[in-house]
């Protein structure tokens, strides 16, 4: 069941392998807060690669397609046939292994936090120190609603990216406490991206009476 964990649900440690760490230094938490909601809401789409490592160390790498408000795709690579793809509702995984289908609300997912760019992260996010003045690290969470999970977002400042800063990965815990960290490279923002990106075929067999 550890690969149902996936893009949604780690542990900070996993933060040094993104390159932070905690610093006496601090950032202006709510100019950071700020930088990175600007951030968010001028990310209109994005594509990248990914690397998702989950708790047990195993590595699965993909490609990324995010489209705002809450669309998103992970198309895994030959070495897990598997999808993962958010309408802008909920998220839906499909396991053509066997061919099982699994959809729950996007609110529900530590992947909130990204996928909404209206949520007010002032009220949920805490700036993470890093030793490097050039990164930003958040971590997001409702007190109120645990069962959400934990997302730990790390950026960049990159000039002529979308409000001055590129995302560069996350970590995150689950509910369950089911861990993973996904690092990005090679981002490209602003290009366009087609609703039917994340459109998915049904792999279960079709019954009668269904629809």
């Amino acid at each position: 069941m550890l690969k149902y964990a996936l893009v949604l649900a780690a542990a900070p440690l996993a933060l040094t392998v993104m390159g932070t760490a905690p610093a006496t230094a601090q950032h202006n938490n709510a100019d950071s807060i700020k930088a990175i909601s600007d951030h968010l809401r001028a990310m209109t789409t994005m594509t990248a690669n990914f690397t998702q490592t989950d708790r047990s160390g195993q590595i699965l790498p993909g490609k990324l397609t995010l489209k705002q408000p809450g669309r998103i795709r992970f198309q895994y690579g030959k070495e897990a046939n598997l999808l993962i793809v958010g309408d802008g509702k909920a998220l839906t995984m499909i396991d053509y292994d066997v061919n099982q289908v699994q959809r729950w609300p996007i609110k529900n997912s530590p992947l909130g936090a990204l996928l909404n760019p209206d949520r007010d992260l002032s009220k949920y996010g805490k700036i993470i120190p890093t030793r490097n003045p050039k990164v930003l690290s958040v971590e997001v969470r409702d007190p109120k609603r645990p069962e959400y999970g934990v997302i730990t977002m790390v950026f960049t400042k990159v000039a002529g990216a979308p409000a001055g800063l590129r995302l560069d990965g996350w970590v995150s815990l689950d509910s369950k406490n089911n861990r993973t960290s996904i690092r990005l490279s090679d981002q490209k923002f602003g290009v366009p991206v087609a609703n039917s990106t994340f459109n998915w075929t049904d792999p279960r067999p079709k019954r009668r009476g269904r629809r």
